[in-house]
């Protein structure tokens, strides 16, 4: 488990620690430092997997981050030239510091790090990093045995998803993340996918077929079942917020425990009934032991985390929510923390915390 991400004059931090919980909720303004979190543990990651990290340099540009060079990762007032990334593990720190370079897209160490700590969490086959910018429906998915079969990866942009259901369909998945609702469906993954797609799209039914002689695979949405199921219909058929949430839902049943998964905007093009399901499964799979760190716009996806406290479906004090906001005058980025309550109340409402809702009404009703 992690429990913080340290970040030194990276971007809109000068120096500062984010703690962070089994779920933990990342909110704000756009462009208020929310995502630089979850870009420097991507930094991270891709920077292990290019072979970087191991003599404590940083990749910029890579599969789950794209941040350009030196100069646009440097903190505006910083008064050193080294930017630093750290995460704080079950007690113990972990640090990695680079030395400033303004066109380098590869930042080189300043100080040595030991190869002992690539053997961490966010390193491990447990570890999913799902972009904002998910792939569009296709017709056709590749195949990646390395990514799938060796790295249990979905890939940055859910690339993957179709090849690992089609691998790890009859994996069973732990039985406090199964769909509450469904007590006919089987444990395994595929069935469990199903189950909790319907909350999206009811009566929906996923499956994915190998192309004879490709390397690929066709993922099918299907509606109903028995004599009254459809026809098997093209994931191009069926609009973008299936193709964009099935990513989510196979990362939150098939990650084992001890696991981290960090997702962008895990509502895209859902709506407001999804959105509410979204937040009760990354409930869940935080109280199944799966570290969730999760960037959001949603206050539907909020309301379906609180309301998973209040059914006592995960306890409060397994959920940290920060709201980020950007001072243009300091040019650096803070964050409020406020807190859920067994009752899924939070202890305080910052201004501009999801309250768009009911200035709109207030506006409305005067």
């Amino acid at each position: 488990m992690l429990e913080a991400v340290t970040l030194t004059n990276f971007k809109g931090f000068k120096s500062t620690e984010i703690p962070l919980a089994p779920l933990t909720l990342l909110s704000g303004l756009n462009s208020s430092g929310k995502s630089t979190v979850l870009q420097s543990l991507g930094i991270l990651r891709q920077s292990v997997d290019a072979g970087f990290l191991s003599t404590g340099s940083w990749l910029l540009n890579g599969p789950f981050v794209e941040l350009g060079v030196g100069s646009d990762v440097l903190h505006e007032d910083s008064d050193i030239e080294e930017l630093g990334i750290g995460f704080v593990q079950d007690g113990v720190r972990f640090t990695w510091t680079v030395a400033y370079s303004q066109q380098a897209d590869v930042l080189e160490a300043s100080t040595a790090s030991t190869e002992s700590d690539l053997s961490v969490v966010p390193f491990s086959d447990r570890f999913q990093f799902l972009r904002a910018d998910r792939v569009n429906p296709q017709t056709i998915s590749a195949k990646s045995r390395h990514a799938v079969s060796q790295n249990k990866s979905l890939g940055a942009k859910g690339e993957f998803a179709a090849h690992f259901l089609a691998i790890f369909r009859d994996e069973p998945v732990p039985a406090n993340i199964r769909y509450p609702e469904d007590s006919e469906a089987t444990p395994g993954l595929l069935s469990q996918v199903n189950a909790w797609m319907q909350e999206f799209s009811p009566g929906v039914r996923v499956d994915v077929h190998d192309v004879a002689g490709t390397d690929f695979v066709r993922l099918s949405f299907a509606f109903g079942s028995g004599i009254s199921e459809s026809n098997a219909y093209r994931s191009t058929n069926v609009g973008f917020g299936l193709a964009y949430s099935l990513p989510i839902v196979i990362a939150c049943l098939a990650t084992p425990a001890g696991g981290l998964v960090l997702i962008e905007n895990p509502e895209a093009h859902l709506h407001p009934r999804g959105q509410m399901a979204m937040g009760r499964l990354v409930a869940l799979a935080a109280s199944a032991g799966i570290q969730m760190i999760v960037e959001t716009h949603s206050d539907h996806l909020l309301n379906g985390v609180r309301l998973a406290v209040k059914h006592g479906e995960l306890n409060s004090t397994d959920v940290n929510m920060h709201f980020f906001s950007r001072d243009p005058a300091l040019r650096r980025s803070t964050f409020v923390s406020p807190g859920i309550q067994p009752d899924g109340r939070l202890t305080f409402w910052p201004e501009g915390f999801f309250d768009q809702w009911d200035n709109a009404l207030m506006d409305l009703c005067s």
